[in-house]
């Protein structure tokens, strides 16, 4: 199927599933444990022996001896198969940055150099503590990302510019010049990396943990330089995955070459302490942002300059890109620096780019508000646009920021808040309330499905695409049972194997809006298949009630055939998406207290209002919302991926030492889906909230931090030993 016009009017638009609440498909299998992480798949294949990784404990460097000897001879070892021995392998695509496994060179802290193979996983956890490695290390250069800053910030040779930034700035009656940092953070999903590997007559099974099983199967093909047919990749549930499961890890790649060594499956899970520096993370920004003003609020000039670091051949954290296309202005200056670094791979983490870049611009927004005595509000519906500022002939396809903002004020209570910085107490605690914006773009790729309709009525999709706890089992069956006339218990979803259509898998919030268009388009061919099967034509039928209903009879889709029918197709997207700007928007406000002799700070309460597009169950959608507001509470308060600048890595590599939000620091919390329709979008005219709900969120619990002491924090996180010597008098 092609989407190449914006969708008229259609059935969705009078659903009966399509939009309404219902609970997980899933839901049952998570909480009594039947839904296994990888590792845990005992059923997959017999006599499953466990490999347990071997680290570098360099950042760089050349591996000059590795011995054994010791591991081998250890209870229960079946195999140590090291990285030298196997040589150099193709990197498994141009979007893992790091090696993985292969070869003497060492690239980064925690790098994969062996796996050691055993009967059961404390064998080989105990053998692998027995190989000894000798390394020849080089010098890993200056990991002070501040000093690489003062080397290029006044570096704009190709700087994205509108108009004349620098004379706009210059002769702005009132502006801000101000500087942000936000750390490393790291993805500590619930469930680490993890795979079980076979190979069969040439022919490898992967069951793992990764959210795009298409990418994953071709990465692997070209790893082991296979045919993408002799590779099958399986990945049906997934324990959390915010981009760090977009790509194959070294666990795959470990548990292929134990496997295909000791010709026996070998399962392979990267231990909680490995995680933080073999994998990927967030890199760390410093951002300045400069905004001139008219005294009534209009910005007439903005410039976002940042700098992110990243090994070699990475990209670092795009901090910018969101500042492009969200506030109007018509002078600009935009632009990103890179510093190579000898740290772990940077990679994409939920809203890679907005989430940093947002964690400086919406300050800067509140600050530029105080400079101009305007309410934060009023200054950002001031500087709305319905057109992309870099491009004003090219319009947004849908945009209610301006609603966003004016609904969740409204709700929030803004009008009664604490227009005094550090002036409004309850008892011990100050009080403090604050905003920001919230952007991502709304991205849609081709996506296939398969649908079979058997002898008994049940409908079954199988799909490529996977579940990171985002709920696309419930969705893709929602989408069937609307277009089949079903009801989604009559669905039953198949997702994450590479034997099924492919799909666009779960990432840049593009997983939702573009599966269910794959799922309707597989669904109309089904439409179409029963349509040929009765002899009719598909206009004259009406598919509701479990039934096809024709002119002059109703039949049930039970005992409709003998035998199987099934229907494929996919939804590829056309060029007309790129004519106009298709996004999502939002609005986030938090009321923190911030004690006033300790200077802790607590949550209070929370608000988001999200505007993307149709919203396709209202229960799921607001569980990726509160998932992303409580991750942005962690960057705002507590998140640091500290660096050991000597050696080269995360030393906070657990979840002890890196801290993330636990229940008792999030309140209740609220959201508000203005459930608009964008028909540029897709068929459903629906757009991704994943990761919008974290968007903007680190800066709203900040500037209410500010709010409610009258201290201003602009390097992440907002802990209270940056600002407990400036609190008010007690």
């Amino acid at each position: 199927m092609q989407f190449n016009t914006p969708a008229g009017q259609n059935l969705f638009d009078d659903a009966k599933v399509v939009g309404k609440p219902t609970t997980r498909i899933d839901g049952p299998l998570k909480v009594t444990g039947t839904a296994p992480y990888a590792y845990e798949r005992h059923d997959v294949t017999d006599q499953q022996l466990v490999g347990y990784p071997v680290l570098a404990t360099i950042a760089k460097g050349r591996i000059t001896s590795m011995d054994t000897d010791a591991a081998k001879a250890m209870p229960g070892v079946v195999d140590v198969i090291t990285a030298p021995e196997v040589g150099e392998m193709p990197s498994p695509s141009d979007m893992n940055v790091a090696p993985l496994f292969g070869g003497n060179e060492i690239a980064q802290y925690h790098q994969a150099i062996a796996v050691v193979v055993a009967e059961t996983f404390e064998q080989a956890r105990a053998a692998a503590a027995k190989v000894q490695t000798e390394y020849e290390v080089d010098e890993i250069g200056s990991l002070d990302l501040q000093a690489a800053w003062e080397d290029v910030m006044d570096d704009r040779s190709d700087a994205t510019r509108v108009g004349d930034f620098e004379a706009a700035f210059e002769s702005a009656p009132v502006t801000i010049d101000k500087t942000y940092t936000t750390p490393s953070h790291s993805h500590a999903m619930m469930e680490p990396p993890a795979s079980i590997a076979q190979w069969d007559d040439g022919k490898l099974t992967v069951w793992t943990s990764n959210q795009m099983i298409e990418w994953a199967q071709a990465a692997l093909a070209k790893t082991f330089e296979l045919d993408a047919e002799d590779v099958r990749v399986d990945s049906p549930y997934i324990g959390g995955g915010f981009g760090v499961k977009l790509f194959v890890r070294s666990d795959a790649i470990l548990a292929a070459q134990a496997a295909r060594r000791v010709g026996q499956a070998v399962k392979v899970a990267m231990p909680r302490p490995m995680v933080m520096n073999n994998t990927a993370h967030r890199a760390s920004t410093i951002q300045r942002i400069r905004i001139g003003a008219t005294r009534d609020g209009q910005i007439t000039a903005i410039a976002h300059e940042a700098i992110s670091h990243a090994m070699e051949g990475g990209s670092g954290e795009n901090a910018i890109g969101q500042t492009r296309q969200f506030y109007a202005g018509d002078n600009r200056l935009i632009k990103m620096h890179l510093a190579t670094m000898a740290l772990p791979e940077e990679n994409a983490m939920r809203a890679p780019g907005e989430a940093a870049g947002l964690m400086a611009l919406e300050i800067a927004m509140d600050e530029m508000a105080e400079e101009l005595g305007m309410d934060p509000v009023a200054f950002r519906v001031m500087n709305d646009t319905q057109v992309d500022p870099e491009d004003p002939d090219k319009p947004f396809s849908e945009r209610n920021f301006v609603e966003c903002l004016e609904r969740g004020a409204d709700a929030f209570g803004w009008a009664d808040r604490n227009t005094a910085p550090g002036a409004t107490r309850d008892g011990d605690w100050l009080i403090g309330h604050g905003l920001a914006g919230a952007y991502r773009g709304g991205p849609a790729m081709a996506s296939g499905a398969r649908i079979r309709l058997t002898p008994q009525g049940q409908v079954i999709v199988e799909t490529a695409m996977t579940d990171i706890g985002t709920g696309s089992y419930t969705i893709l069956a929602q989408t069937a049972a609307e277009v089949l006339g079903v009801t989604a218990e009559d669905v039953e979803v198949r997702l994450g194997d590479s034997s099924y259509p492919d799909s666009a898998g779960s990432g840049g919030q593009w997983g939702a809006a573009s599966s269910t268009a794959g799922v309707y388009a597989a669904a109309v061919a089904m439409r179409q298949a029963i349509a040929d099967h009765l002899g009719k034509d598909v206009e004259d039928l009406r598919f509701e009630n479990a039934s096809v209903r024709t002119t002059d009879k109703q039949i049930p889709l039970a005992g409709l055939s003998d035998t199987e029918i099934v229907a494929e197709d996919s939804i590829e997207f056309g060029d007309f998406r790129s004519e106009q700007v298709v996004s999502t928007f939002g609005a986030h406000f938090v009321e923190v207290g911030v004690n006033a002799y300790t200077g802790e700070t607590r949550l209070r309460r929370m608000l988001a209002v999200c505007d993307a597009g149709r919203i396709l169950n209202p229960i799921t959608a607001r569980s990726q919302v509160i998932g992303g507001m409580v991750m942005g509470v962690g960057a705002a308060l507590m998140e640091d991926a500290a660096i050991d600048t000597a050696r080269g890595f995360f030393p906070a590599h657990d979840l002890a030492g890196y801290e993330v939000p636990v229940h008792a620091d999030i309140p209740a919390q609220e959201v508000i889906f203005l459930d608009t329709l964008d028909a540029a979008s897709t068929p459903l005219k629906a757009k991704g909230v994943g990761e919008l709900g974290l968007c903007g969120v680190a800066a709203a619990v900040a500037n209410a931090v500010y709010n409610a002491t009258g201290v201003r924090v602009r390097d992440y996180p907002v802990t209270l030993d940056r600002f407990i010597d400036r609190l008010p008098s007690a």
